[in-house]
This record gives C-alpha cells, sequence and structure tokens, in this order.
C-alpha cells in the first residue's frame, strides 16, 4: 500500500457511493437533508490503547467507530445519513491492516445503512486516533435528551448490561475466553431502530457508554432528579450472569462500559408504548427503577439498601 492518495483512491473511494460523497473529489460533501427535518450531528473519537487494543482486529476496529457514533444517534432518536472520517494513523497501521479496516468498515456500513461522505488522513503518529463525524435527522422538536426525566417516570434499559467490560477482560487475558463476550466489547450494536421507536415516549434517553451508574447519574444530573436503580433488576446476558456473583459481582457489570445499549425514561402510564416500540424495533426492554426527588444516581440492592459506589464508571482523566 502506497501513500495516502493511493489509500484514499484504492480503499475509501469505493465506500464513497452516494451523490453527497461526490467521489471523495472535493473538500466537503454536499447534503440535501429531508424536508423539513432536525439535523443531528455528533462526534467520537477511539484511540489505540484507550478505546481499543492494539492487537484487536483492524475490521472489528472500523466497526466499533462506527458503531459508537451511531449509537448516539440512537440516543437522540435519529435516523442516520452519512459520516465523515479522521484517520491518523501510526506506522503500525500498515498496508494490511488498512485493508482489512476498510473491509470491516464498509461491512458496518451496509449493516447499518449508512454512506461515507469524506474525511481526512494523516500518518506518522505514535499511535492511532480515529475519529468519525455521524449526521442524522429526527423530526422537527423530536429529538430526545438527556435532560427531560420526571420524578415518578419509570427507568428502563435495553439489551443487557455490563457484556462488553467482561469482553474487555477476556481481550487483556485477564478471564477465560467467550466470543460472545469478546464480540459485545468489540462490535457493539447500536439501537438505532429502538431509539427511533422512543420518539414522543422516552422522557429522557442516552447511550450507556461509560457505564450504567455513571450515563444513569448524568441523566439524573441533566434532569435535576434522581434515578433509583435496582440492581436485581439489571437484565444480564447468560454469560455474564454465569460470571456474577452477589453485589460486588452486580456493581462491577453496572460500572462496566461499552455497552452501548439505551437507558431511557417514560411517564408510567406509557408502559405498553414502550413495549409496542421495543416489538417493533426488535429490541428487548427492562424497567430498572424509578425516578425520584434528588440529583444524581442510586443503586439499590435486594434488601433495600443504597449500596450506590464512589466510582460510577469510566471518566476520563
Amino acid at each position: 500500500m502506497g501513500g495516502e492518495r493511493e489509500f484514499i483512491a484504492s480503499l475509501l473511494v469505493p465506500l464513497a457511493n452516494t451523490p453527497a460523497a461526490r467521489g471523495l473529489a472535493d473538500d466537503a460533501a454536499v447534503w440535501t437533508p429531508p424536508l423539513g427535518r432536525d439535523l443531528v450531528v455528533t462526534h467520537d473519537v477511539l484511540a489505540c490503547g484507550v478505546h481499543y487494543l492494539p492487537g484487536d482486529p483492524p475490521g472489528d476496529v472500523a466497526w466499533k467507530l462506527l458503531a459508537v457514533n451511531l449509537s448516539d444517534l440512537a440516543a437522540m432518536g435519529a435516523t442516520p445519513a452519512g459520516v465523515l472520517m479522521g484517520l491518523a494513523l501510526s506506522a503500525a497501521e500498515d498496508g494490511a491492516w488498512r485493508e482489512a479496516f476498510v473491509a470491516g468498515l464498509g461491512r458496518a456500513m451496509t449493516h447499518f445503512g449508512v454512506a461515507m461522505w469524506g474525511g481526512d488522513t494523516v500518518t506518522g503518529i505514535d499511535r492511532a486516533v480515529l475519529g468519525l463525524t455521524a449526521v442524522g435527522f429526527v423530526e422537527p422538536g423530536q429529538a430526545l435528551a438527556r435532560s427531560g426525566a420526571s420524578v415518578g417516570d419509570d427507568l428502563w434499559v435495553s439489551g443487557t448490561i455490563g457484556d462488553a467490560g467482561l469482553g474487555l477482560a477476556i481481550a487483556l487475558g485477564e478471564a477465560p475466553g467467550d466470543s460472545y463476550l469478546l464480540n459485545r466489547f468489540r462490535r457493539p450494536l447500536p439501537r438505532l431502530a429502538l431509539g427511533q421507536a422512543l420518539a414522543g415516549i422516552a422522557t429522557a434517553c442516552m447511550d450507556v457508554s461509560d457505564g450504567l451508574l455513571i450515563d444513569a447519574d448524568r441523566i439524573g444530573r441533566a434532569s435535576g432528579v434522581r434515578l433509583s436503580i435496582v440492581l436485581a433488576d439489571v437484565p444480564l446476558s447468560g454469560q455474564a450472569l454465569a460470571r456474577t456473583d452477589g453485589d460486588a459481582g452486580m456493581l462491577a457489570r453496572a460500572t462496566a462500559g461499552d455497552d452501548y445499549e439505551l437507558l431511557f425514561t417514560a411517564h408510567p402510564d406509557r408502559r405498553v408504548d414502550v413495549a409496542a416500540a421495543a416489538t417493533a424495533s426488535r429490541t428487548p426492554v427492562t424497567r430498572i427503577g424509578q425516578i425520584f426527588e434528588g440529583v444524581g444516581v442510586a443503586a439499590v440492592n435486594n434488601a433495600g439498601v443504597d449500596i450506590t459506589p464512589a466510582r460510577l464508571g469510566w471518566e476520563h482523566s
């Protein structure tokens, strides 16, 4: 594989197959949004050694780069349209790595129905830093937010919690292997259909990226309420349940990151609507708590004791 020009021409241009991308021949994309829709724009970065491991398969790294951004769109109830990618690569990302990365990116873009619009590349840094901007749209005024939860609302979460944290331990060689858990870390599935179905139903929503408890705390602080989570009700996969023991184990699952499930609140009168949204999106959801007066989050065990830990989840220093 040659330099930047060849990398773009041979690998990235074939992914830019929509009119907005203009064949990557110009300095910017040109896209006409659907009439009357609000735009939703997000940008996330994956750094080698921080968000993924140097030995992770390049195709999985590409999948995760796209998925974590689409998860932000899902949390807003948005439909994705296109992405702009920025790659800062080191010498470790050689020609074979780049080919595998782009192949994985193509598979992910096809899976999620999103288009490549453009971006930029640079080489020669010490460790790879991969950035991606995702653009989506929602009905006017229908974008979900963290700040709408009210006292008395139910608290819900999609899917299962803690799988990705266990997958990371497996990737690091700190736990016995399990392909399901490893894939949950490397290849998250943003809940796009559920997010779109929750528009007009959920009062607040965000994705679980840094840990269930810390992200619940963020909703609580943004909304000026306290989210009380019953740990026994937090859904675990069979694989995670087999590796979880007692309150300490549940707290470990609830403070692990990278699940990319949706955490949301809704009025109790909307339980039937929440169930319908889950069915329509083919995404399981579980009611795990309720909203009270106060601020932040509380984790409660089977005895009703508040066992909220000092460390709620992942935070960059």
